[in-house]
């Protein structure tokens, strides 16, 4: 149901409110470059600023957007247990497709309390879940023996699996039969070579279609045609990580003209030199910027 090319879609805002016309553009954008599952309120989308409320509005706004083109997954994970099922239960209610939910930040359990978090999610709700392994945000790793301890949970049907390890990767194949889904752009090659069936894309929401391509070839085992789309992105995929995650991919899809460049604070737009980098290797992988936003912050007139 998530295999090929999932983007964890970044939440537009306008003047400190969701940008519900930026959010159409950009979902429109995203289906027609090939996404074939959206990933709404993840930490790409900022979900920690976001109340219950406004990611209510966006599920919904999302769900209505897409128009059963593809599936819709809420990112509901949180470091309470209890937060997560009332979040989980809403994605339910407003008719998404499924919910992804990520190792309990900051509280740091034990491979015991992750188990225990998992599956009483899992029980409250009828929703596929994805569960989202990402020590370097939740201070915690799932390793591959935890999750084989909730894979019997009917509706734990994913890992995203973005420790960096191909290692831990290769082991999660070896121990369950869930689907095993990339969370790093730049080992999405390497993973699906390892048995991962996609990924949960950052990159996409700026080139979708080249991310696409990529996972097509390299699932249909046409490794030299994938190869050489990961050499061409290669230097987007390490621009759009030079600041923390959603910054950069912001200022490139305001540079490409579907958003505003704003986040929420404690996040703040990047820096001058990483505009710079960021368009330099946008430009290397053939992605068109509007006229307006195509140079530096300090080289554009007032």
């Amino acid at each position: 149901m998530f295999e090929g090319l999932s983007v964890a879609m970044v939440t537009p805002f306008k003047d400190g409110a969701i940008d519900h016309d930026a959010t159409a553009r950009l979902v429109d954008f995203l289906i027609e470059g090939g996404t074939e599952c959206l990933v709404v309120s993840g930490s790409t989308g900022e979900a920690a600023t976001c109340s219950v409320e406004e990611r209510r509005a966006l599920w919904r706004f999302a769900k209505e957007r897409v128009r059963g083109r593809v599936p819709v997954v809420a990112g509901t994970g949180t470091n309470s247990t209890a937060d997560t099922i009332v979040l989980t239960r809403l994605a339910g209610e407003c008719g998404l497709d499924g919910a992804m939910i990520v190792t309990p930040y900051y509280n740091k359990p034990t491979p015991r309390g992750q188990v225990a978090h998992f599956a009483a999610v899992a029980r409250s709700t009828p929703l596929p879940l994805i569960l989202y392994n990402v020590p370097g945000r939740t201070g915690t790793n799932t390793l591959p023996e935890t999750i084989e301890q909730v894979q019997s949970l009917p509706n734990v049907v994913a890992v995203k699996e973005a420790s960096g390890s191909l290692d831990q990767a290769s082991a999660v194949r070896a121990r369950t039969s869930l689907s095993l889904l990339c969370g790093d752009d730049s080992l999405t090659l390497p993973m699906i070579a390892v048995g991962a069936v996609g990924v949960v894309s950052v990159v996409g929401n700026a080139a979708p279609r080249e991310m696409r391509a990529l996972c097509d070839h390299a699932r249909a085992g046409r490794m030299q045609e994938a190869e050489a789309i990961h050499r061409r992105l290669l230097p987007l995929f390490k621009a759009l990580f030079i600041e923390s995650n959603p910054g950069p991919v912001k200022f490139l899809l305001a540079a490409i003209g579907l958003i505003e460049n704003e986040l929420r604070l404690p996040l703040v737009p990047v820096e001058p030199a990483s505009e710079a980098a960021i368009l330099a290797a946008a430009g290397l992988a053939g992605i068109r910027l509007s006229a307006v936003l195509s140079t530096p912050a300090k080289d554009r007139q007032p």
